[in-house]
């Protein structure tokens, strides 16, 4: 698509007669409703005032460049202004303002229109063709000079490079304008200077030219030039510029000396690496999708955690409307951090996990096909869901469907992309994972029944054995379908009146967020300084019987974490059985510990169980983990 697609006679005026930012803007949008390129001409003027107030599209050198995306714009469309004498447009560089151009894209612009207009925000680095604009005498020359440049373009068009000793990003809120801009002006000083750079550019239409992991190994520094989001874990190790994206437009001189003399502090991310050092460690692939889904889910677990235990200072049963302890602050605490945050844990694992995989489009069948795995199925019997492990799968399997459909609707016509984004995947994607979740959940949560059921059988027999198992069961998946089936157990034996087994699975939970937060006390070169963060977070947690504090490690390092936490958690469930130790509380942690029957030697005992598996938990799992430098 040429950028005279966009911009026609009809939408440019040649001799504004604004003399203020405020009225420049009215007199473009005016220009736009009247081409009827609008839906709306108030929604779409406030949707262009709303992106300057974050920062100001005066980007310099005698240009503005006015831009929203919004539903307002019923066509894409540009608006090209002259002011003959200037204005005061609050440019960047202070300086009066005489060409302007008024960018519409619509809610549902494709990625042909996106980069039309990052085509413009290029084409306006050159001062040749800035000064055609300036002398055009009428629309028919603006016409004519724009496609002239476009030719030129075409004619001069090398092949990119793609290595380069200096790396870039840029990004700016929109993805329309000054993320090009920059782009193209580090390049064109960087080829001035003799340097080789490479820019990666985090638009509207996607990431383009994205940095390998080859070429951050090779790079001497990154410059990010960004006022969004930029993904900045890759780059540990490496010195690191981070400018606003309209340093890189104004001063790509002085960024780009300073990155090749090193002149800038080492991205330290969240491993406290050394100056200078590699990240030689870096995962990929599975590891790098899981770790998405882990890192959104903490702030869920751990806030949610706090807020659960912290409700059980006034009672095991203070959440309960019906029970004498009701207090309605313990309530709410607990309506909060279990009603709600811990019921997103498996919805969000999975959602960002499917995000990792296949971008945007991945994370609402990741929700959707989470929130199937923690809900209730057609097995009345198994009304857990399959939890921790069904959003795991629920979350690759919606990456990955998404990464088809994708694949598959490539073949559709340009003028259809649009509605990819908006329409085609999330129908598609959300059905597909929800029907193929609902179709495995049943059996997946079947798990749970036959679980129940073996425990149940051995009732009868070596209650030492039977308390290994039960204390094990409680730290294989911390909050899925097998530790709710052997702490069902605990909780039918006490209806029973057995006060044995929930003691084995309360002590058993407890053990893997206390081993957890041990390890990384002990062992701080295994672990990251997030890991270590979360190890102190995990401590109050397992003392309050919330074993999902542990999930976290789990599922970053399954192979490891998983059968350490076993081992600990078992040989508590089997200490307590051996002591006999009876409990009439069914959660609590800790605080119900006083509640062990027999006194104060039989409650020492029950301590005596928690801290030896806690202990024998982080041993192993110190054991088996490898040092950060070595990974």
């Amino acid at each position: 698509m040429k950028i005279t697609d966009l911009l026609t006679k009809e939408t440019i005026v040649l001799n504004m007669s604004a003399s203020s930012k405020p009225e420049a803007i009215d007199e473009l949008v005016g220009q736009l409703d009247r081409a009827g390129k609008l839906n709306d001409r108030d929604d779409f003027k406030q949707a262009i005032e709303a992106r300057e107030q974050q920062s100001t599209t005066g980007i310099g050198e005698g240009i503005a460049i006015p831009h929203a995306k919004t539903s307002a714009v019923k066509d894409p469309a540009i608006a090209f202004g002259r002011s003959q004498d200037g204005l005061d447009y609050e440019s960047l560089d202070g300086q009066p303002t005489n060409l302007f151009f008024m960018i519409a894209a619509s809610e549902g612009a494709n990625n042909t229109h996106l980069e039309t207009l990052s085509r413009l925000s290029s084409f306006l680095m050159d001062n040749k063709f800035r000064q055609q604009l300036e002398e055009a005498k009428t629309e028919a020359d603006v016409i004519e000079a724009i496609n002239a440049k476009e030719a030129e373009e075409d004619e001069e068009e090398t092949e990119e490079q793609n290595t380069g000793k200096i790396l870039a990003v840029t990004a700016c809120p929109t993805g329309i304008a000054h993320t090009y801009m920059a782009a193209d002006k580090l390049k064109a000083t960087a080829k001035e200077m003799g340097v080789n750079i490479k820019v990666q550019t985090n638009g509207s239409s996607g990431v383009k030219n994205r940095l390998t992991s080859e070429d951050i190994a090779e790079a001497d520094a990154i410059i990010v030039a960004a006022d969004t989001k930029v993904e900045m874990e890759p780059f540990q190790g490496k010195p690191v510029i981070e400018v606003p994206v309209a340093k890189a437009i104004h001063e790509p001189k002085e960024l780009i000396e300073k990155a090749t003399k090193k002149d800038a502090p080492v991205y330290q991310g969240t491993g406290e690496k050394k100056e200078g050092s590699q990240d030689k460690g870096q995962r990929t692939g599975f590891y790098k999708h899981l770790m998405n889904g882990v890192s959104n889910m903490l702030p869920f677990v751990v806030g949610g955690g706090i807020l659960i235990a912290i409700s059980f200072f006034w009672g095991i049963n203070s959440a309960d409307p019906t029970h004498e302890e009701y207090n309605r602050f313990a309530e709410m605490l607990n309506i909060i951090g279990g009603g709600n945050a811990f019921y997103l844990l498996v919805p969000v694992l999975a959602g960002f996990i499917a995000s990792s995989i296949a971008d945007r489009p991945g994370f609402a069948p990741g929700m959707v096909g989470g929130l199937i795995a923690i809900t209730q199925t057609a097995n009345e019997n198994a009304s857990n869901g399959s939890g921790f492990l069904g959003g795991l799968i629920a979350g690759f399997l919606a990456g990955y469907l998404t990464l088809l459909v994708k694949k598959w609707l490539e073949g559709l016509p340009a003028i259809l992309d649009g509605m990819k984004t908006v329409l085609f995947y999330p129908v598609i994607t959300i059905f597909a994972t929800g029907m193929i979740m609902l179709l495995i959940n049943p059996a997946l949560t079947s798990v749970y029944t036959a679980l129940f059921g073996f425990l149940e059988n051995m009732s009868g027999s070596n209650l030492a054995l039977l308390g290994l198992i039960v204390g094990g069961m409680m730290a294989v998946d911390m909050g899925g379908p097998i530790n709710k089936a052997a702490y069902t157990f605990g909780i039918a034996a006490l209806d029973a009146g057995n006060y044995t087994f929930i003691a084995a699975a309360m002590a058993g939970g407890m053990v893997p967020p206390l081993a957890m937060g041990l390890a990384t006390t002990i062992f701080k070169n295994k672990f990251t300084k997030q890991e270590r963060e979360t190890g102190k977070a995990a401590y109050p947690l397992g003392a309050f019987f919330i074993t999902e504090g542990a999930i976290p490690f789990a599922a970053a390092d399954p192979a490891r974490v998983i059968p350490s936490m076993v081992a600990g958690s078992a040989l508590t469930g089997m200490l307590t059985m051996l002591f006999g130790i009876g409990l009439r509380a069914p959660h609590g942690g800790i605080i119900v510990a006083p509640l062990v029957e027999g006194g104060f030697m039989q409650i020492l005992l029950y301590l005596v169980a928690i801290i030896a598996g806690t202990i024998l938990a982080a041993i192993v799992v110190g054991f088996l983990k490898k040092d950060l430098q070595k990974a």
